[in-house]
């Protein structure tokens, strides 16, 4: 079994900044690609950004230039700097982990629990 735990969430002003944390445990192998995503209340969940296993990187461009996503492989762990934080950014954070058990194995789709993320004006 493989547990995403997300850390980092809470409130902030307009402005201020957070980091956000993804730590990755259990039965693993490998992991591929990771990612942040989000949900608004009364709206789907959308991409925020994905990281590779070697480090590229993709933004939705709501968050270009204010958020950085990276990963340290050698600790299955993956962050989400956020500044300028605006409060259209408040929602609840989700990481997710393509991961394998071992070398034989496909790589499965795990999610994390979400942390709130409150913006206020």
């Amino acid at each position: 079994q493989v547990q995403l735990v997300e850390s980092g969430g809470g409130l902030v002003q307009a402005g201020g900044s957070l980091r956000l944390s993804c730590a990755a445990s259990g039965s693993i192998f490998s992991i591929s690609d990771m990612g942040w995503y989000r949900q608004a209340p009364g709206k789907q969940r959308e991409l925020v950004a994905t990281i590779t296993s070697t480090g590229t990187t993709n933004y939705a461009d709501s968050v270009k230039g204010r958020f950085t996503i990276s990963r340290i492989n050698a600790k299955n762990t993956m962050y989400l700097q956020m500044n300028s934080l605006k409060p259209e950014d408040t929602a609840v954070y989700y990481c997710d982990a393509e991961a394998r058990k071992d070398l034989y194995r496909d790589y499965v789709l795990y999610w994390g629990q979400g942390t709130q993320v409150t913006v206020s004006s």
